[in-house]
């Protein structure tokens, strides 16, 4: 924030010297001068009036864009919880069958190896 600042105050001036230095060397009346000067000064001043607005536009955007992805955020993370958990729900049943069916399995080994230890 602190280059922007720096960058503007460059700009203006900049741009304070640019007019100064015009207005030292042109070979113009002073009436004809005067009007270029205001003409010139209104044009500046709606160019910054336009770049503030801009500016506070895109703040604005910026703003309700951040807190959208926040809410989009919260709002995904309650899902992916949820998802979890009706997972775990799901596959806890499934669960025990295999515990069962791991135990079945070791026993029949154990079976096995002893047969062919007695052979």
């Amino acid at each position: 924030m602190a280059n922007n600042k720096s960058l503007f105050l460059g700009f203006l001036t900049g741009t304070a010297i640019g007019a100064g230095a015009a207005l030292l060397t042109t070979p113009e009346a002073g009436t004809g001068m005067r009007g270029r000067v205001k003409q010139q000064g209104s044009n500046f001043m709606f160019q910054i009036k336009k770049l503030k607005d801009r500016g506070l536009t895109l703040s604005n955007q910026l703003t309700k864009t951040s807190k959208e992805g926040a809410f989009l955020a919260k709002d995904l993370t309650q899902e992916m919880k949820k998802s979890v958990e009706e997972w775990k729900k799901t596959i806890e049943p499934h669960q025990e069958n295999m515990q069962e069916y791991l135990e079945q399995l070791e026993s029949s080994i154990t079976d096995l190896e002893n047969k062919v230890r007695q052979s």
